[in-house]
């Protein structure tokens, strides 16, 4: 990988990790978990592992959504 994407994508993930810490909303810590996969997955691809890139690519915004609308719902 090009050391400069490798630095982009490092920063991408640190900066979701550093929103997920610095958050107290559960919306918004849930979206920057979902930024930290962004910038995990291009150094999951580069390791060739493509198939769990595609599965991670794949779960990661489905469960991400799931989860935002359960954490929406009232109390009855």
């Amino acid at each position: 990988m090009n050391e400069l994407f490798a630095i982009v994508f490092g920063a991408i993930a640190l900066l979701g990790a550093g929103a997920a810490v610095a958050e107290r909303d559960p919306f918004a810590r849930l979206i920057a978990i979902g930024v930290i996969a962004g910038g995990v997955i291009p150094f999951i691809a580069d390791r060739g592992y493509l198939d769990v890139a595609t599965a991670v690519a794949l779960i990661v915004p489905v469960t991400t959504i799931v989860i935002l609308l359960v954490c929406r719902r009232e109390a009855a």
